[in-house]
């Protein structure tokens, strides 16, 4: 049998990474030259650049996951780090440990992003529940009302942010839980919750 045209591989290549970045797993040159069985990976990157150059991919340099969907008039599509787990009860320990990519549309930097994945009922006053993945853009201010993950004792929490009396204090969306206020519980904002993402069992 002859070879299979490159343009014919070239779709295929672009369909295959049209559903990791759908799926929130941006592949790299050679998980392309691995999934396609190519024997060089110069030539995964061909594919790659020509999708690039047609203007069915956009990249980001100097990242090696930086492959993603072109911009359709709005903001483009970057993928953005899911770092681990956040408590929305009591802090729990903040370890970033990736546990993959989740799509969003943003002109911000992907570094100025991150995502994490809710446990507890603290916030569920707020439409935050546990298993909900937050949005987080990394800043170390707030406004009043601004919904934050703040470290507290180097643990991580997902809170309301407010000041009373000139105190910031972090509030839960539970009456359950105990507000959080300096300086008996001194914290540090690392960012500003911007979106919440729900999965449905068996949808």
């Amino acid at each position: 049998m002859g070879r299979t045209p490159a343009g014919q591989t070239r779709e295929k290549v672009l369909r295959y990474v049209r559903k990791r970045l759908l799926g929130g797993s941006p592949p790299t040159v050679r998980d392309v030259q691995h999934a396609f069985g190519f024997k060089a990976v110069q030539t995964a990157r061909e594919h790659l650049e020509a999708l690039v150059a047609e203007g069915h991919l956009g990249k980001e340099a100097g990242v090696a996951r930086g492959y993603r969907l072109p911009a359709r008039g709005g903001p483009p599509t970057v993928q953005v780090p899911i770092l681990g787990r956040v408590a929305a009860g009591g802090p729990s320990l903040a370890v970033e440990s990736l546990e993959g990519y989740v799509p969003l549309q943003s002109r911000r930097s992907p570094e100025s992003l991150f995502g994490l994945k809710v446990r507890g009922e603290s916030m569920i006053g707020a439409g935050i529940l546990p298993g909900d993945l937050v949005i987080v853009r990394r800043q170390v201010e707030a406004a009043p009302g601004d919904i934050v993950v703040a470290l507290v004792d180097d643990e991580a929490t997902v809170k309301r942010f407010k000041v009373r009396r000139g105190r910031p204090e972090l509030h839960p969306e539970n009456p359950d839980f105990p507000v959080l206020s300096s300086p008996e519980h001194p914290f540090t904002i690392v960012g500003r919750v911007i979106e919440v993402r729900r999965t449905l069992d068996g949808a």
